[in-house]
């Protein structure tokens, strides 16, 4: 049976009618995806506008102000901003930020030796367990913390004390949040010894990321524990780096909440931060518009130092690691 090829007219004939036929150049209608996702995210939205968004608008909002809540405010411009800058205490509280900014990259070090000591474990059994024992202090309350180690530091029958006059060191005895020259010394020690922590948990996931091949291969070319330490371990943890000193800028220019229960910034505010200065000027001097100055000057700060580190380590972590 021979075969026919259809001719051009009888194609055009077996064709739907021009109403099921699209039009070149009409815009299609486009179905909305996942709506059903935004309508679900809706209400976070509405919380977070309301909770969170709306007070942070507000506050720089009344930074212009005299602000008196539930009476008469008056606009002051930026009378309060220019109060700012002649602030010597407001200023001298952020020496005290860099000394704890400082402080907290020195301690790095040990979360860090726990992630590299625990990687090497061959039982994931061990692994876990010791994991687990690390990461249960973070479930404990900061306010218990704090609490704890003020009866520690208790000058007459504080544990550190007690424990050095039973040493015969009881010439090292302190009255350790009463002394300007340590009180900052004894507020950082706080939570010692630092493993248990975010910088832990970081620390340990990305070295559990790491391709096995990688480490095996570096065995076999004979590269020592310190040398794959800093040609790759090192560069494989530049982004959890980079998360982790966003963190700590944050953390650093919010500090308040050990020292505000332990010392208020005293003793002879030797352990004034920003935050407390601001919380003294809101709760204690009823100043809530220069109150809210100072709070938006640390979030503009805060913004600015993170989106700087951000931008400088922009590229991936993967691709840093260094010749063997």
């Amino acid at each position: 049976m021979a075969l026919t090829t259809p001719t051009p007219q009888a194609e055009l004939a077996a064709l739907p009618p021009d109403s099921a036929v699209p039009k070149l150049g009409a815009p299609r209608r486009r179905r909305p995806r996942h709506i059903g996702v935004y309508i679900a995210l809706l209400p976070l939205a509405l919380v977070l506008g309301l909770f969170a968004y709306y007070p942070a608008i507000t506050g720089i909002f009344f930074s212009f102000w005299d602000w008196n809540p539930g009476f008469t405010s008056t606009f002051t411009g930026l009378d309060n901003y220019v109060r700012m800058f002649g602030d010597a205490l407001w200023w001298d509280a952020f020496r005290n930020l860099g000394i704890i900014f400082i402080f907290t990259l020195v301690t790095w070090v040990l979360p860090l030796l726990a992630a590299e000591l625990l990687i090497t474990l061959k039982s994931e059994r061990a692994q876990f367990i010791y994991r687990t024992l690390l990461i249960v202090p973070m479930a404990f309350p900061g306010v218990v913390t704090a609490l704890v180690w003020s009866f520690m530091y208790q000058p007459n029958n504080g544990v550190i004390n007690q424990l050095l006059r039973s040493l015969g060191l009881g010439d090292l005895a302190q009255n350790w949040l009463g002394n300007p020259q340590i009180a900052l010394l004894a507020l950082l020690f706080i939570g010692f010894p630092f493993i248990a922590g975010l910088p832990f948990l970081l620390f340990y996931s990305a070295l559990r990321n790491v391709p096995p091949e990688i480490f095996e291969a570096a065995k076999m070319d004979g590269v020592g524990r310190i040398r794959r330490f800093i040609s790759i371990d090192l560069p494989l943890m530049a982004r959890q780096t980079q998360v982790l000193l966003i963190l700590v800028i944050i953390d650093t220019l919010q500090y308040g909440f050990v020292a505000y229960i332990l010392t208020r910034g005293g003793p002879d505010n030797a352990t004034m931060v920003p935050v407390i200065r601001m919380l003294n000027q809101a709760f204690e001097g009823q100043e809530w518009g220069y109150a809210a100055t100072l709070s938006t000057t640390l979030f503009v700060l805060t913004v600015t130092l993170s989106i700087v580190v951000a931008v400088f380590r922009r590229k991936d972590s993967t691709t840093n690691v260094k010749g063997l």
